[in-house]
């Protein structure tokens, strides 16, 4: 029982997710609800989101980012590669590391 209530809470965060990334274009606040009920399903059922959604939320301000529309990427070379992805509500950085493709031990 507990399994079914698990599968079915991460389809509904999967399709919230996809509404999410449709309604951002129309309506934005509508976008950030669908967030907002994704995390309380999250939250509520104790599983995690998926780590190509949880990229899309600022931890800063918990809202909904999406490249090219309230985010800006960036990709840097100082110390280890990484992506720098900019929210556009609160300003924060997220550093995301890039893995080293090739196998060198610099």
């Amino acid at each position: 029982m507990r399994t079914a209530n698990k599968r079915i809470a991460l389809q509904r965060i999967h399709r919230l997710f996809r509404l999410a990334r449709v309604m951002i274009h129309e309506d934005e606040e509508l976008a950030q609800r669908y967030i907002a009920i994704a995390r309380e399903i999250s939250m509520a059922c104790r599983i995690p989101i998926p780590r190509e959604y949880k990229r899309q939320i600022c931890k800063a301000c918990k809202r909904f980012i999406l490249p090219g529309v309230n985010c800006r990427v960036r990709i840097q070379q100082r110390r280890e590669p990484h992506v720098v992805i900019t929210c556009g509500y609160c300003q924060k950085n997220i550093r995301l590391p890039t893995k080293n493709q090739g196998g060198e031990n610099t």
